[in-house]
């Protein structure tokens, strides 16, 4: 195919800066192009935020608006004190990125909360014969105007419109502590937020930083539209749409409430809840302390009962996580990650088991300038080998063990420039398969989304991405958990599940289809915490020969 033609929709050239980010991808594409740029020349309220003008333009509702106000400030100066991703809604002025394209000022007949395209304008629109309008502005449009693009117009629900409709875009999933928060790009129809479904994607929710939630949701779904568009351009418009019915094929109701700005009363109780919960977790993390702990089972069958595993727990200035085995001699080798809290910098050590579970105390066997976590250790060509996550080095590397079990030298970066978390690898049909993590856009989660790549040789540079990056794009299911496995036919991958909060449980993922053109997986278990009162989270499952083993966080009193 030729490039996209592609159409953009603005309210002006001030952007955010998530808005600004996603439309210089299209400008740097080589599969899309921007043809026309469409900005919205209705007249721009200007707001006055100041109490004192909210008072005198409000005289009569006087009590209403310091209500407001108190609330605001609670919530700002005491629930929400810390905002760590970057701005996403920080204005980012893109008129020199579009200089010398097209432009069109348009004003919208306004009917009620809906917005249509004057025939004078949608005449000349169509001179361009435009593949794609991408939303990046203008109110709720209906009429002639969703249908004159080719692929109609792109624009993002800030939300899982299976259960949030409305808005504001992340509030009511923080406020209310939503496990996870939900977004869509969907090309848009008459029917409000319920448009063909493109892409539909899950985030953590933070739940005591509406301003973050938005942050990381806004920097992962700005690749969505890039995604979707080099993919129609590559698979072609009849494939491309196959899949895409096939994901709306499914007849789906709403039966939620229409989500809006919450009134002062709403709002005031929502608010009093979050104090209530961030005063109950201070005075609750002066006594306690959440600590990772390794738990294990010796058992020749698969052993699925948790409440029968072991606690082995590391002294209170430390924490142990990310258990990885190797099998030697009738004996087991834990490779873990050991982060001491006064450095915050984790090591990877070596905690040795015999076959009746008895263990030493972890021994450290690789440490680095850089966090080292998730030791993945695995036996290729009679040598044992370790990627460790690394990104804080920004590589994934691979160490070989050159006296075992304790010296591990480094041989070589797999990859280079790259933001990905706990890489694991898979030998399948002839071919090297690598699970990660990675993160696309600054700001966004290392939690969300599972890329797959592959080479014909481990030792290699030369790592193939999977064409349908990421694979997974889910908080609930993506993230690896530890080695993949078979049990009879069937291949497994642990994953974690990241939603209510980073490492609450693990998913047992069944792999229906794995090549070059295809991934597929299923979740076939799912393990929550709730089998002992004193653990709150676990995220690795590891098994060999007898051992199994898992890391889980352990509530115990400071």
């Amino acid at each position: 195919m030729k490039k996209l033609k592609i159409g953009i929709l603005i309210d002006s050239y001030d952007q955010a800066a998530w808005s600004a980010t996603m439309i210089n991808n299209i400008i740097k594409s080589d599969f899309a192009e921007i043809k026309l740029v469409l900005i919205d020349d209705n007249p721009k309220p200007v707001p006055n935020n100041s109490l004192l003008k909210k008072i005198t333009n409000n005289s009569s509702r006087i009590f209403s608006v310091i209500t407001r106000k108190l609330c605001e400030t609670i919530y700002n100066k005491i629930i929400e004190r810390n905002v760590y991703l970057p701005d996403s809604n920080a204005v980012v002025n893109i008129k020199s990125d579009l200089e010398g394209t097209p432009t069109l000022k348009i004003k919208t007949l306004k009917k009620k909360i809906s917005e249509y395209f004057l025939d004078k304008d949608l005449e000349e629109i169509r001179a361009y014969d435009l593949d794609i309008l991408v939303r990046a502005g203008f109110g709720i449009l209906r009429g002639e105007i969703l249908n004159l693009a080719k692929y109609g117009i792109w624009s993002f629900h800030h939300g899982d419109n299976l259960l949030n409709r409305g808005g504001p875009a992340g509030f009511w999933e923080s406020l209310e502590g939503w496990p996870e928060t939900g977004s869509i790009l969907q090309i848009l129809s008459e029917d409000l937020d319920n448009g063909k479904v493109l892409y539909r994607s899950f985030s953590c929710t933070d739940s005591l930083s509406i301003q973050d939630n938005r942050n990381n949701y806004y920097w992962k779904t700005l690749s969505f539209m890039t995604r979707k568009m080099k993919e129609l351009h590559r698979d072609g418009e009849a494939a491309f749409f196959s899949k895409v019915d096939e994901l709306n094929q499914a007849p789906t109701f709403y039966s939620r409430k229409l989500y809006k700005n919450p009134t002062n009363s709403e709002y005031a109780f929502l608010v009093f809840n979050k104090l209530k919960e961030k005063i109950t977790t201070i005075i609750g993390n002066k006594f306690y302390m959440n600590q990772w702990i390794l738990m294990f089972h010796m058992k020749k069958e698969f052993s699925s009962s948790l409440w029968r595993y072991k606690k082995i727990v590391p002294p209170k200035d430390r924490f142990w996580a990310d258990p990885h085995i190797l099998f030697k001699d009738n004996k087991y080798y834990i490779y873990i990650e050991e982060l001491l809290y006064a450095t915050q910098k984790g090591h990877i050590s070596l905690i040795e088991m015999d076959a009746k579970g008895n263990y030493t105390q972890p021994e450290t066997v690789l440490e680095l300038p850089y966090h080292l976590s998730y030791p993945y250790v695995f036996e290729h060509e009679d040598e044992y080998y370790m990627i460790p996550e690394t990104i804080a080095n920004k590589t994934i590397e691979l160490y070989k063990c050159t006296d075992f079990p304790k010296k591990w030298e480094f041989q070589m970066n797999l990859m280079e420039n790259i933001e990905a978390v706990d890489a694991t690898p898979l030998f399948h049909n002839g071919k090297w398969w690598l699970f990660a993590n990675c993160i696309e856009t600054k700001g966004a989660s290392s939690w969300d989304e599972l890329y797959l790549f592959s080479s014909e040789n481990l030792l290699s540079q030369d790592w193939k991405p999977h064409k349908n990056n990421p694979v997974v794009s889910d908080c609930k299911s993506s993230r690896p958990a530890g080695k993949i496995f078979k049990e009879g036919s069937k291949i497994y991958r642990p994953s974690q599940n990241c939603s209510v909060r980073y490492g609450y449980g693990f998913n047992i993922n069944e792999i229906i289809h794995l090549d070059d053109e295809k991934y597929e997986e299923r979740v076939v278990s799912q393990v929550e915490p709730n089998w002992d009162k004193e653990i709150i989270g676990t995220h690795t499952f590891n098994r060999v020969e007898n051992l199994h083993i898992i890391d889980a966080i352990y509530r115990r009193r400071r």
